[in-house]
């Protein structure tokens, strides 16, 4: 007879002790203990002044997130010299008179912004383990299909209008330009690859030459925009999506980045290569989650303050 092999009750309890107080944490502790991370870029020719460049992403508002409400109303005080937004603001059709509240106080600054998938369409309940699914096969967001006719569509054009009449540049498959005192900066940016909106060929060419410092800017860093960008000698390219992999495994990062990105550069300050050009990437973990999965394991919420300083020589 095969023997048969019992898990003893203690083992059990504690096992679904320890599994209770890590959602608890992950669900009602890390998700909302929101962080400000600062990064150095030497990107700026030599002899100019730095700037300060605060990004905000993936907000993912649902309607009564007070706490994170008050947290990006803060982060104003920093005083940057520029905002830039990456993407996915909502996570609620009926959250953007309450993303606009928060992000008041910075749209009085300079700035620009991207749309990311979940400021067009209201999310769904996706299975977790079909991110892991993703990673292994290779495929990744809606792969150039439209969403199911049956998904509410967002009010992005509201958040559009407003951040339009504030004066930030919309940067949707778009070139925009901003002046911080007497610098030129030149943006490119991209509508969403993960739902394939990305048009290169229509903001092609490369930094602006008459700039003082050119950024590239997009919601999800696909590999093939990262190497559009690159190739074309972007200093800086800027994105989100990711939420920094949101459930980590302590002392070894993320599992997934929900795009081909690999899981080493999920986040912060990293190098990306194409064609014998190296570009700076800064991905943001963002400051929300999906309304359908309300958690963060060893991957709390962000914003990013990244001071600009000189080319190191």
């Amino acid at each position: 007879m095969r023997a048969r092999y019992r898990i003893p009750l203690n083992a059990a309890l504690a096992v679904t002790a320890v599994t209770a107080a890590t959602v608890g944490y992950a669900a009602g502790y890390e998700v909302r203990s929101f962080r400000l991370r600062r990064v150095t870029v030497p990107v700026l020719p030599a002899g100019m002044p730095p700037l300060r460049l605060l990004q905000v992403s993936d907000i993912h508002m649902v309607s009564g997130q007070r706490k994170k409400q008050r947290w990006l109303r803060s982060l104003a005080g920093l005083r940057p010299d520029f905002v830039i937004n990456t993407g996915d603001n909502l996570s609620d059709p009926e959250g953007v008179p309450e993303v606009l509240d928060a992000l008041g106080p910075l749209l009085e600054f300079p700035g620009a912004y991207v749309f990311g998938s979940n400021d067009y369409y209201a999310p769904r309940f996706r299975n977790p383990a079909r991110y892991l699914a993703e990673r292994a096969s290779g495929r990744y967001g809606l792969n150039g299909r439209p969403p199911a006719r049956n998904v509410p569509r967002n009010p992005w054009w509201e958040l559009r209008d407003a951040f339009d009449a504030a004066g930030w540049a919309d940067l949707t498959n778009a070139r925009g330009r901003l002046k911080i005192g007497t610098t030129e900066i030149a943006l490119t940016g991209l509508d969403d690859p993960h739902i394939r909106r990305d048009r290169y060929a229509e903001v092609a060419g490369g930094p602006d030459p008459a700039a003082d410092l050119s950024l590239a800017v997009v919601h999800a860093p696909y590999l093939r925009v990262l190497d559009a960008f690159a190739a074309d000698g972007y200093p800086l390219i800027l994105a989100g999506h990711t939420h920094g992999g949101q459930l980590c495994v302590p002392f070894y990062g993320a599992l997934v980045t929900n795009c081909d990105l690999d899981p080493a550069r999920v986040k912060g300050l990293s190098t990306h290569e194409s064609e014998g050009n190296r570009s700076y990437l800064h991905v943001s973990a963002g400051c929300g989650t999906n309304r359908y999965t309300p958690v963060r394991f060893a991957c709390p919420p962000e914003a990013t303050l990244l001071t600009l300083t000189p080319r190191e020589t």
